[in-house]
């Protein structure tokens, strides 16, 4: 089931890091592949991020063996956002039409999530973020309309931009996935600025509505021991706890960040002032 395993690393290792080894450790860059599903196991609070791009085909997760039990969703929950045209979200048996920007959230204990796409012309990609569980929340379609947006910034730091709640207790609820999908304002670059680390929750990022030729500078490490990756459209990001992250896009752009860790306390949080960044 896994085209890659992550392993948690050391934020003294990771000082030494060449960029090649960097982005092997923490760019996700193979996620959506044609009618192939892609999923990634981190060691980071154990978090599986896939990717899922129904062209001709659709598939099914059902099956544990990979993570060690009957099922796939015997302890685990899992959020699936859209990023690209209308598709369905099947969980046992309820179909979900899912738009563009939508998110469902689907519980422990579930038998069978199937992804498809309504039109192969404008094939839907699917987004997934997977976490341990240790109790049932019931399954549900979280539209953009439903979402619950934070604007924050503001135009005189290029930092404008809206946050949207999906997977969050006071939208929907879950054991202890939080996602959510966060979009600058026309003419501001930057997102998560100033930077924080939350050192009681990891956090994954995938970047999308971006032009092929535009990137995102993400930043990230330790605040004295900033580094960078550079990431292009649909690509992915670990966040583990220690590490800082914002970013700021050459052209317009748009990311789901998911969490998960000890809590669901969105602003359980350490803020890092940007003149103390070195």
């Amino acid at each position: 089931m896994f085209e890659d395993t992550r392993y948690s690393v050391s934020p003294k290792d990771v000082r030494t890091y060449s960029n090649e080894r960097l982005r092997e450790e923490f760019l996700l860059d193979n996620l959506f592949v044609a009618d192939k599903l892609q999923m990634v196991y981190t060691h980071v609070d154990r978090m599986i991020i896939g990717g899922f791009l129904a062209v001709d085909a659709e598939t099914e997760i059902a099956d544990g063996a990979a993570v060690g039990t009957p099922g796939f969703f015997d302890a685990r929950e899992m959020g699936i956002a859209n990023l690209g045209g209308t598709g369905t979200v099947t969980v046992d048996g309820a179909v979900f039409t899912v738009e563009h920007r939508d998110i469902v959230y689907v519980g422990r204990d579930t038998k069978s999530v199937r992804l498809a796409s309504k039109d192969p012309s404008e094939p839907a990609a699917f987004y997934m973020n997977s976490v341990p569980a240790g109790y049932a929340v019931p399954s549900a379609l979280i539209r953009q309309a439903d979402s619950k947006p934070v604007t924050m910034g503001d135009e005189a730091h290029a930092n404008k931009r809206t946050l949207r709640m999906y997977i969050h207790p006071e939208v929907s609820p879950s054991c202890l996935l939080l996602m959510g999908i966060t979009e600058p304002a026309p003419g501001s670059i930057w997102n998560t600025e100033p930077p924080h680390v939350h050192e009681r929750r990891m956090e994954a990022y995938v970047y999308f509505n971006m032009a092929p030729e535009d990137r995102v500078m993400h930043f990230m490490g330790e605040p004295k021991q900033v580094r960078n990756i550079v990431v292009a459209d649909r690509q992915g990001i670990l966040s583990p706890a220690w590490s800082i992250h914002m970013g700021a896009g050459t052209g317009p752009y748009c990311f789901v960040w998911g969490m998960t860790g000890e809590n669901k306390a969105y602003n359980d949080v350490t803020p890092v002032a940007v003149k103390d960044l070195l």
